[in-house]
């Protein structure tokens, strides 16, 4: 399939302060396909996000110039090396699909932040690329505005997250069940190297494509291998438990916070544990083990009780395309993975126990804190409270508040430890990007009335402080809302 090429229609495009690195690109050709954003009828720049751009070392004002916004939907060469559609396979709901890859989306670099870091700019609705499939290579300004919001609350939460630099919408109107506006995401990533790029390298490439990913991989995510170099098998056993611990820590603040991810393909599990794709998801209100929101997850295989025993699963395929890389031998390179691979459960339950004793404010090293925990999640399935506001009023406890029904002599336990609640308040919040909220904003963003979505925005990115004349938004959905709530996956 020919490449597109921008050079007759911006002969001459406006120098741009900066210049993004191809490592990517570089290191594994076979893995990616020169490509660029299509051309957009009317573009605007909705949102920027200057606190971001200033991490990058990007000028918001920049951004704001036309060169600025061609850059922005890939279109614009000068601050870029080479721009690439990235391949990988992955599991989808359980099922391997060998060739999905950047359908609708564009890697136009890496750039290096003035602390040091290199992250991913990366695009998502920029149009077809030869990973299409025969789609459209659109996205729709509802589900890039959902991305945005919920990525940036992540973020706020401290949770391990892409992020939102901006959105764009493009003048275009698409079709997805209705005729809607269409739009262009702009997020960061430390980077993109999912799970099913090493399925896709495994299958594409073997052992030598394998090795040069995950050498890759390492490069940019555990450079302490590098520095002195580890060989050998340890090398690639170092960089796994790196990656599983990685994906622990993600999935247990997860649950801490009752946010479902609702599609956990293994394209969707980066090897960094930030958590990509914002489709199907939500924050869940009333606790529920088997609550699930997406409308595509129809037998629940991504409910909010199955998320750890998922991401298991998605490091057990992760850890098959390194077999040859784990051991000196077949046989060896299996052992290895059987024994990573035992370990999980453990080092998950312990991630967890960490993540729930912060949130209730006790060392989890104290005597009785893992009965102390452990009766708290009982009680949580049992009464099926709003989390964010059992959390917080906790967090907010004195010896004249009223313990929830069914839970007061759990306090009472509880209050023994001395709970550090300031500890607690840092990290219970207030505000999350509630369903009924979100759906609100995003409603009404698309019909043109931006104001919902700028203020749910600016509570949920500084959620942990209460804002006079906003306690709408610490409250639960209707009555009933949730009971048959869903969200799509948007493409």
């Amino acid at each position: 399939m020919s490449t597109p090429t921008n050079t007759d229609r911006f002969p001459a495009p406006s120098p741009a302060p900066f210049k993004l690195e191809a490592r990517f690109a570089s290191d594994l050709p076979e893995m990616s396909a020169a490509w660029q954003g299509e051309e957009q009828p009317a573009p605007e720049l909705m949102l920027l996000n200057e606190d971001l751009a200033h991490l990058l070392g990007l000028d918001p004002d920049w951004l704001r110039t036309p060169a600025g916004v061609e850059f922005l939907l890939g279109l614009n060469p000068s601050p870029t090396t080479k721009m690439v559609a990235q391949g990988y396979a992955g599991h989808q709901f359980g099922q391997f699909v060998p060739s999905l890859g950047d359908g609708r989306a564009l890697l136009l670099g890496e750039i290096q932040a003035p602390d040091g870091t290199l992250r991913d700019l990366h695009l998502k609705g920029s149009g077809r690329t030869q990973f299409s499939r025969g789609a459209d290579g659109r996205a729709a300004l509802g589900p890039i505005l959902r991305e945005y919001i919920i990525s940036e609350a992540m973020h706020a939460l401290g949770v391990p997250t892409t992020r939102s630099l901006a959105v764009l919408t493009t003048g275009r109107k698409i079709q997805r069940g209705q005729v809607v506006p269409g739009a262009v995401l702009v997020r960061v990533a430390t980077s993109h190297i999912r799970v099913g790029s090493f399925q896709y390298a495994n299958i594409t490439g073997g052992i030598d494509l394998s090795r040069r990913l995950a050498d890759h991989a390492i490069s940019r995510h555990f450079p302490e291998l590098d520095e002195p170099r580890t060989e050998g098998p340890d090398r690639y056993v170092g960089m796994f438990n790196r990656v599983m611990d990685a994906q622990n820590q993600t999935v247990a603040q997860w649950m801490r916070l009752g946010f479902i991810h609702g599609v956990m393909n293994t394209d969707n599990t980066l090897i960094s544990g930030e958590t990509i794709d914002y489709g199907p998801c939500a924050f869940m209100e009333r606790y529920r083990d088997g609550a699930v929101f997406s409308s595509i997850d129809t037998h629940g295989r991504y409910r909010y009780s199955s998320q750890p025993a998922i991401i298991g699963w998605n490091l057990a395929r992760l850890v098959e395309t390194l077999l040859p890389l784990l051991g000196e031998t077949p046989d060896d390179g299996m052992d290895t993975a059987q024994e990573l691979m035992g370990t999980y459960a453990d080092r998950y339950q312990k991630a967890f126990h960490r993540e729930m004793a912060g949130s209730l404010g006790v060392s989890p090293d104290a005597p009785g804190a893992e009965e102390l925990i452990g009766a708290y999640v009982s009680l949580l399935r049992a009464h099926s409270p709003d989390l964010t506001m059992l959390n917080r009023a906790l967090s907010d406890w004195s010896e004249d508040s009223v313990a929830p029904e069914g839970f007061g002599e759990w306090i009472t336990h509880w209050w023994s430890f001395t709970p550090d609640l300031e500890a607690m308040q840092r990290i219970n919040p207030i505000y999350v990007p509630r369903n009924h909220l979100v759906e609100e904003a995003l409603d009404d963003a698309t019909e043109g009335d931006w104001e919902a979505f700028h203020t749910l925005l600016s509570l949920v990115t500084n959620p942990f402080e209460h804002r006079p004349g906003h306690e709408r938004f610490e409250q639960p959905s209707p009555e009933g809302f949730e009971d048959d709530y869903m969200t799509y996956c948007g493409t």
